[in-house]
């Protein structure tokens, strides 16, 4: 299968700067690194295209070959991608060093040539953890505390957190050699990554704690009490600072956050601040009026219902919703009142309704009356 042109690889005009050639191959090594695509083949087949281009195009003899005679002038000659890194004829790539900075800002190596290995603290904070806890609709809405049982990772009580048995020492690591970081050749150049032995201490545990088996660290049930506050919300969550796993050799510990789940009320249904409830009334004391108890998240209150009140109306109790959070007063609670037909009716309750319904006039039923004009009018 024949190459493609190396310019054309890069993205760049034959005339192109050595700065633009670097500027255009930092962007493809970038976007197309290994450590940024693993398991990518296409992405790693791209990379080395790359690499090969801008290991030619970076060369002023390879280049001079290249530009007269094409692929056929620097087949064979350039380092290639194995163990020979900057190898292969012409000047070499004294004006390509700067990539591995960018390399080792990028994957948090040394990166460049030249560069030593530095060793990173042992100090590792733990991890967050996050859990769900379910509260009932008045304990969200006015605060309450609660306890809570978890498993987490907690300092080991026999190394005290050290990893290793008493007396024993720290000895370097023997993959990175005590460097914290390991190297390995791609391409034309040298990336650093962190040791994943000793995750970049240099140091490992000689003999290790046959609790933790050198962590420093065990799984440790414990309880907690959770402060929730008044007019949470569900699906909101309450930072706990520090109440997560332990760190590892004296790193800080993570933060434990509690999602808080509200448990749905009979009666009650929340809209911000704001309860909304179904008050059912009679036939009778919807329209003659009359006092009717209600419930609030504080108790029963007796509530006036005006005559004449029909189904769907609602009626306002201030300060009787949700506190707000940060204490600053109470929602509402809007009342949605529902006039209750009567469906089986005594012999007598439907003698007294019929004598009702003659005494019925336009006056009684303006909604009524207004409507059935709109329908007649509709069709004249």
């Amino acid at each position: 299968m024949s190459k493609r042109d190396y310019y054309e690889t890069l993205g760049v005009e034959k005339g192109a700067s050595k700065d633009e050639i670097k500027k255009a191959y930092r962007k493809k090594a970038m976007k197309y690194h290994p450590d940024r695509n693993p398991d990518n083949a296409e992405a790693e087949a791209k990379f080395k295209e790359a690499s090969e281009a801008a290991e030619v195009l970076l060369d002023d003899n390879k280049k001079s070959r290249y530009d007269q005679f094409g692929h056929a002038g620097v087949d064979g000659q350039g380092g290639g991608f194995g163990g020979g890194g900057f190898g292969g004829g012409g000047g070499g790539f004294g004006d390509f060093g700067d990539l591995g900075d960018i390399f080792g800002d990028i994957f948090g190596g040394g990166g460049g040539r030249g560069r030593g290995g530095r060793r990173r603290s042992a100090a590792r904070p733990g991890n967050d953890l996050q859990m769900s806890l379910e509260v009932d609709f008045s304990e969200a809405a006015f605060g309450c505390e609660k306890n809570i049982s978890l498993t987490r990772l907690a300092e080991c009580g026999t190394c005290n957190g050290t990893g290793g048995k008493d007396g024993s020492q720290p000895v370097n690591c023997d993959m990175c050699g005590g460097m914290g970081e390991v190297r390995r050749q791609q391409g034309f150049f040298t990336v650093s990554q962190t040791c994943p032995k000793c995750s970049g201490a240099g140091q490992t545990v000689s003999d290790p704690c046959g609790t933790c088996h050198g962590d420093g660290r065990t799984r440790k049930k414990t309880e907690l009490e959770v402060k929730v506050p008044g007019g949470i919300d569900h699906g909101q969550r309450l930072k706990l600072t520090g109440e997560g796993d332990a760190g590892s050799k004296g790193g800080p510990s993570g933060d434990l956050y509690v999602v808080i789940d509200i448990k749905e009320h009979d009666l009650f249904e929340r809209d911000g601040f704001d309860v909304h409830c179904t008050i059912p009334v009679s036939f009778s004391q919807a329209a003659l009026g009359a006092e009717v108890e209600v419930p609030t998240l504080n108790g029963k209150v007796s509530v006036k219902v005006p005559t004449g009140t029909q189904s769907g109306k609602k009626m306002r109790l201030k300060g009787k919703g949700i506190q707000r959070l940060g204490g600053y007063g109470n929602g509402d609670q809007i009342m949605h009142i529902h006039v209750e037909t009567p469906q089986k009716l005594t012999k007598e309750q439907e003698e007294l309704f019929q004598q009702l319904a003659s005494f019925d006039s336009d006056s009684s039923h303006p909604m009524s009356n207004g409507f059935f004009d709109k329908v007649k009018n509709l069709f004249q």
